[in-house]
């Protein structure tokens, strides 16, 4: 056998014992009389020794021939180190080599497998299965291995069945952009990679499956950045005879065995949070709880006076930044630039300073007295030493704006500790959202969603008014999970498809399938599906996604390591029945 203990597995209790070895050279120190090679595989790293006294001289010139990355096997004694290292497992013994056999050499290579590489992120993507050999990202993805399987195993022990759904669908023209597969053997037909198994999950409901889960790859041909990738990996869940209230207690007893089985951390129940109330306090659908910083609003106390950029404003709304009024004109003027960049679209932004005697100075004391000054504090909650930021315009972008900068200064004051977990549930979303270059209503989640009963009243004379029966599981500002209760009778959704502008031809060429097996007793169902990049990212301590895939893609979608996407020969194409013009 190659190896008879891992690199990470002898301790000071193997002292004495013939063992077998075998990996990556870490790095060697070659002292003439004696050689010491850090010997490296996936568990971790042991310290070889050829000592000219003890080890036979044909050894050690093989041993001072290694370079770093060779790949060796080593047969030898376990001994006790007499310099020992408390900094690694490994630290109290090595091992003392008897046989050395090189089975494989290695190119120098291109940054080194460190923990701090010198390595920039490009070089490293182009050379992912070396940048996989460090730790922080093989740990990262053994973490995910972890997340994975305790999912798994919670699933299953609430008699959830995991099954497989197709990756070669029907395109659909709801939601982001398909990724188109060409048929060859239907000409000028073609396949979709799915965005979700949505439509089969609910056909494995009316099936009778009654709990489902499903560990899939999903497929978006979207704009990309740090968090998004073009494939990315959900756990899709679905149940059938439940409530809302189910599919909630469920999911959070999920996120909460995460919690406790990762990190030791016991979460009370999840606080909930309308839609309307999260974009009120925060400005979007998945708040930051972690940290204050709440909006206030100020139209009652800040307009009706000569200031006419408050007047002429939809919303004039501010937060209280704690402890910041000892902010520099230079700071504030950063902010300010910060919030008028392209990014983030603000006009400019006024501040109050609270100062510790009780007195307020802002950037419009011109218009404004001691008296107003106060109530724009008490609105926004401020306190003596801190620092009141306001934005005003159109409702929907000042709140979007002023969210941005929280979250920048939640960032820089250092107030979303990675490691500190606050979950949220926000639910009731409006079923519809508008859309202004298509000039209709589009489904805010999906056209499977159920509509909240009460609001079914609505759908015709104001449908931007019709909740959702919706709901995201929010964590640290991120949302990490989404799904609704749907609809499970023909009658309704087609109602849904005619408000979502399809014809009743359009709705059954596209949905037909769904539409026939609502007529052979679908049960009520709904369901949820994790992000599980973005989950596993989040309770590694991050929220960029990279490092916690083996091969991702680059912010174009490129994976550079194999060149894809990338031209394909005239005769692939031929057989497709694909014309391509030339340029």
């Amino acid at each position: 056998m190659y190896r008879s203990h891992s690199c990470g597995e002898l301790r000071i209790t193997d002292t004495n014992q013939d063992v077998t070895l075998a990996g990556w050279v870490q790095k060697s120190r070659d002292k003439g009389f004696m050689v010491w090679v850090d010997l490296r595989d996936r568990y971790g790293i042991t310290q070889l020794i050829f000592d000219e006294s003890r080890t036979d001289a044909a050894v050690i010139q093989q041993a001072k021939s290694l370079g770093r990355e060779f790949v060796i096997q080593v047969r030898g004694t376990v001994i006790e180190r007499e310099s020992k290292n408390n900094n690694m497992p490994t630290g109290d013994i090595e091992v003392l080599v008897k046989e050395l056999t090189v089975l494989n050499s290695s190119e120098v290579p291109p940054f080194t497998i460190e923990d701090d590489t010198d390595g920039g992120e490009d070089i490293r993507m182009k050379y992912r299965y070396l940048d996989i050999r460090r730790n922080p990202v093989k740990n990262s993805l053994l973490f995910r291995h972890k997340v994975t399987q305790e999912v798994r195993n919670y699933l299953s022990n609430l008699d959830f069945c995991e099954v497989e759904t197709p990756y070669l669908i029907k395109s659909t023209p709801e939601g982001a952009r398909d990724f188109i597969v060409p048929s060859r053997m239907n000409p000028g037909q073609f396949y979709a990679l799915p965005q979700s198994p949505q439509t089969f999950k609910q056909l494995l409901m009316v099936a009778g499956m009654d709990r489902y889960f499903q560990i899939v790859k999903c497929f978006r041909d979207e704009d990309l950045r740090a968090d998004r990738q073009p494939e990315f990996t959900q756990i899709d869940c679905e149940m059938s005879f439940i409530e809302q209230e189910d599919i909630l207690d469920v999911f959070e007893g999920l996120t909460r065995h995460l919690l406790k089985s990762i990190h030791q951390l016991d979460v009370e129940k999840f606080p909930r949070m309308t839609f309307d109330e999260a974009m009120r306090r925060y400005g979007n659908d998945k708040p930051d709880i972690r940290f204050g910083m709440e909006f206030g609003e100020l139209n009652a106390v800040a307009q009706q006076k000569e200031f006419s950029v408050f007047n002429n404003a939809e919303l004039v709304v501010g937060i209280a930044v704690p402890q910041a009024a000892g902010y520099t004109r230079k700071q504030i003027d950063e902010l300010i630039e910060w919030v008028k960049r392209p990014q983030v679209g603000a006009s400019g932004m006024v501040y109050c300073k609270c100062e510790a005697d009780g007195t307020f100075k802002s950037s419009v004391d011109k218009f404004y007295d001691q008296e107003d000054l106060a109530n724009w504090a008490k609105a926004t909650g401020a306190r003596a030493g801190d620092l009141i930021l306001i934005l005003s315009g159109p409702a929907y972008k000042t709140r979007t704006q002023l969210s941005a900068l929280r979250m920048e200064l939640g960032n820089r004051l250092g107030l979303r500790k990675p490691h500190e977990f606050a979950p949220l549930w926000v639910i009731d979303f409006p079923l519809l959202e508008w859309d202004e270059d298509t000039a209709r209503f589009h489904a805010m989640h999906h056209p499977f969603t159920s509509p909240k009963q009460e609001d079914m009243h609505l759908l015709d004379s104001e449908p931007g008014k019709v909740r959702a029966n919706a709901y995201d599981l929010v964590l640290n500002g991120n949302e990490i999970g989404g799904g609704s209760i749907r609809i499970h009778d023909k009658e309704t959704q087609a109602l849904m498809f005619r408000h979502l502008g399809f014809t009743a031809e359009e709705a059954q060429e596209q949905f037909g399938f769904l539409m026939n097996a609502f007529q052979y007793g679908a049960p009520p169902h709904g369901g949820l599906a994790f992000g599980l990049d973005r989950l596993t990212a989040i309770l590694g301590g991050q929220e960029t996604i990279r490092d916690y895939i083996a091969f991702p893609k680059n912010n174009s979608g490129r994976d550079v390591m194999i060149d894809a996407p990338s031209a394909i020969a005239t005769s692939q194409l031929d057989e497709l029945s694909i014309a391509v013009q030339a340029p």
